[in-house]
C-alpha cells in the first residue's frame, strides 16, 4: 500500500490562551483522534486528520468562562479544510461534504 499523505483540518489562531483551550476542547470532542499542534511563534496550527469537531460546551469548560463559537471566527488567522457551524453549539472543520 502506498504511503498516503494525511489530510489535516482545523483552526489556526494567534492567541495562545485560545489555542490552549481549543486543543483541550478538540481532544475532548474528538476522542481517539490524534491532535497535531504546531506553534510557529506568530500563530498556532491545531489540526486533526479529516474531521475536527469543537463544541461550545467543551470550549467553555477549557476556557473556564462563557464563549460563543462565533467569537472564535475573528480570532482565526486561517483554517484548513471547510468550516460549518451547527447551530450555536458546534463547529466542524472537514474535508468532504457529508450531505
Amino acid at each position: 500500500m502506498a504511503n498516503e499523505r494525511v489530510k489535516l483540518v482545523g483552526p489556526v489562531v494567534r492567541d495562545p490562551e485560545l489555542a490552549e483551550a481549543l486543543v483541550a476542547a478538540i481532544e475532548a470532542d474528538n476522542p481517539g483522534v490524534e491532535v497535531f499542534v504546531d506553534d510557529r511563534g506568530g500563530y498556532i496550527r491545531i489540526h486533526t486528520p479529516q474531521r475536527c469537531r469543537i463544541t461550545r460546551k467543551s470550549l467553555q469548560e477549557a476556557l473556564g468562562r462563557p464563549i460563543t463559537l462565533s467569537r472564535i471566527e475573528p480570532e482565526l488567522v486561517s483554517f484548513a479544510g471547510r468550516i460549518r457551524y451547527i447551530g450555536d453549539d458546534e463547529v466542524l472543520f472537514y474535508l468532504e461534504r457529508e450531505d
